[in-house]
């Protein structure tokens, strides 16, 4: 088909009357496969209602470009569409809208040139057969695939971002049709095995926000991984995403089968086209010496989130915690256990305990399968670390920090005690996978960093599960299987693991969802007796984590809880039961108070400003509580 043979069917159509914005898909999909012979066309009508663009244009199963088709006649600059076009151009990176006359090309977002080949006049197709030679080398141009490396961690930032947020949106619109057609799709029932097992108030728009920003930080970590850049792909993902993060790799293992959901299929492969032109490594080291900072990770999603959502980067404080809060903690922690438990070497301790746990094992009496519960003695390190609020792994990065300063130039050592005693002790639980995925990924790195080479698949024990529940029954599909692995394991360190420290910052909320019998039931002790009208505050988040760790310092029988959080409970009426059972449970508490209530309107001792140390109004303090051996 040329042009002007297009032109004239699309004439005869329209002037049927009747004829509607997809009745012309075939006959563009026909003329574009004409002009481009070694290029795919694929015109993806089911894919319409998630948000996916018209078409696109592969070559060699790579995609080069995308067409956003509207009716013939509308507005391309309508204000209506300004929202869909606005997404798509931040998410592609070669993109055309047209209404099949008319064609504006846009490359990285930005405009670019427009053409027609025809226009409307008196109710009929008039063609400007000036323009078709000229279209015809601009869709050549199109269709091009230039290799061009990004260098810039900004740049890759940013793109990862736009297509992390088109995905969102994707994922967001099939999981609603889904729902509206009542069809019980993998995607679907991905998004309630995680809403049944970790996050029980989710809706679909928060799902496909952790799911896509999840896939976009996997893919990421994979291609950090690649020794072979000039080859990346969906299937070579899932098998560079480290042994050590096994939630991730199977989670991988099913976004490279032939089952990934088809409404997804194009946005992951638009990210693997980023990476294919990113040597992640490469940016990552350079990025760390750019910024001066001890957290390029971190620092580099800060980045992200900026294009991605700016008012998430607003919240950071659920996830970010300021290094010099870090190190102090860290340290602070280390010198107590040194001068408190006479540990010499703290936190970099290698000494064992025996201890006993129970596991539940299959017998057969009369050929019959029955459950029975063995207890068995174990070995493990004394001083276990636990971060019940990982986040992106700031805490248990900053140990590992900490104690390879005592093993700098002793490579051979320190990969063998890293196996043998450090891995093995460092423990963390969350919640949301973006931020999951990014803790494994900070870990992976800065232990690389240091010189760190892994001898066995040993996985890194930081867990995607809530701390403040119990694990979950498996509910039957793949994923939850994966989500039930993570949450038992979890569980193991929640039941069996003698955790010595517990170190980070929980988050805080008054309006906690965190609401199972477990949790509840300890923090019941904090609200006997009260006779107060409202008590309601003291079922904030941070206060259920500080009984989480005295809980499980009080288990121990001695240890260390050392947080940074909300203030409020160090002279909070309504907190005189939660003082108390602090005081009978722990020997010293150590309280740095760093004031930044900004409702209290407090000056600091030298007359200035009372600050915050993180952008928020509630005052915050450091508190370590010490329980000794009785």
């Amino acid at each position: 088909m040329n042009i002007q043979t297009y032109l004239e069917t699309l004439k005869v159509r329209y002037k049927t009357g009747i004829s509607r914005e997809h009745t012309y898909r075939g006959d563009l999909q026909s003329l574009l496969m004409a002009l481009l012979p070694d290029v795919l066309v694929t015109n993806e009508p089911s894919r319409v209602f998630c948000g996916a663009p018209d078409y696109v244009l592969t070559r060699k199963e790579f995609a080069v470009g995308y067409i956003e088709a509207k009716d013939i006649g509308i507005d391309l600059h309508s204000k209506t569409l300004k929202e869909q076009f606005d997404r798509y151009k931040q998410g592609l990176n070669n993109l055309i809208f047209t209404d099949y006359l008319d064609f504006h090309f846009y490359k990285d977002g930005i405009f670019t040139t427009s053409i027609a080949i025809a226009k409307l006049e008196n109710g009929t197709i008039v063609p400007i057969s000036a323009n078709f030679e000229s279209f015809g080398n601009l869709i050549r141009n199109f269709a091009q695939t230039v290799t061009q490396s990004i260098k810039s961690p900004t740049k890759l930032a940013e793109m990862m971002a736009g297509k992390a947020k088109l995905m969102a949106d994707v994922i967001e619109k099939s999981l609603n049709h889904d729902d509206e057609t009542d069809i019980n799709s993998a995607l679907k029932n991905q998004m309630l095995s995680f809403k049944q097992m970790l996050i029980h108030d989710i809706n679909n728009q928060a799902f496909a926000d952790i799911y896509a920003q999840t896939i976009a930080y996997g893919m990421f970590a994979a291609r950090y991984h690649d020794p072979t850049l000039p080859t990346f792909s969906r299937q070579e993902a899932a098998t560079l995403i480290p042994k050590s993060n096994p939630f991730l790799r199977k989670l991988f293992q099913d976004i490279a089968g032939y089952d990934l959901d088809d409404r997804l299929v194009w946005m992951v492969d638009e990210l693997v086209n980023i990476f294919l032109a990113t040597d992640v490594a490469d940016i990552m080291k350079n990025f760390g010496k750019s910024t001066k900072q001890e957290d390029s990770v971190v620092h580099f999603y800060e980045t992200f989130l900026a294009a991605y959502n700016p008012a998430l980067r607003k919240a950071r404080g659920v996830w970010y915690t300021p290094q010099p809060v870090v190190n102090f903690i860290v340290r602070a922690v280390d010198d107590i256990l040194k001068t408190e438990f006479d540990i010499k070497d703290g936190l970099a301790d290698t000494s064992k305990i025996k201890i006993k746990t129970k596991h539940v094992t299959k017998a057969t009496i009369d050929q019959r399968s029955k459950l029975k519960e063995v207890e068995q003695e174990q070995e493990v390190h004394r001083v276990q670390i636990l971060d019940p609020a990982t986040g992106t792994g700031t805490f248990l990065a900053e140990v590992v920090r900490h104690i390879y300063k005592k093993f700098e130039g002793q490579q051979g050592i320190w990969s063998k005690y890293v196996n043998q005693h450090l891995i093995p002790r460092l423990n963390g639980f969350e919640l949301l996978m973006a931020s999951y995925a990014m803790a494994h990924l900070k870990m992976d790195m800065l232990l690389t960093e240091t010189g760190y080479k892994a001898t066995s698949d040993q996985r890194f024990r930081i867990f995607l599960t809530n701390s403040l529940e119990e694990a979950h029954p498996d509910s039957g599909t793949l994923f939850s299987s994966w989500l039930s692995d993570e949450a038992d394991q979890a569980n193991a360190v929640k039941r069996d693991t003698p955790v010595m420290v517990i170190m980070g910052n929980p988050p805080y909320s008054v309006s906690s969802t965190n609401k199972s019998e477990w949790i509840e039931s300890l923090t019941a002790d904090y609200k006997k007796n009260l006779n107060e009208r409202n008590i309601q505050p003291l079922s904030d988040d941070y206060i259920k984590f500080i009984r989480f760790g005295q809980h499980f310092i009080d288990k121990n029988g001695s240890g260390v809880l050392a947080i940074i959080s909300n203030n409020s409970f160090l002279d909070g009426l309504i907190h005189r039961q939660m003082r108390k059972h602090l005081m009978e449970s722990f020997d010293k508490i150590y309280v740095l108070d760093l004031h930044g209530n900004s409702k209290k309107k407090e000056v600091a001792p030298n007359g200035g400003k009372d600050e915050n140390v993180f952008d928020i109004m509630q005052g915050v303090s450091i508190n370590i509580f010490v329980k000794k051996n009785k």
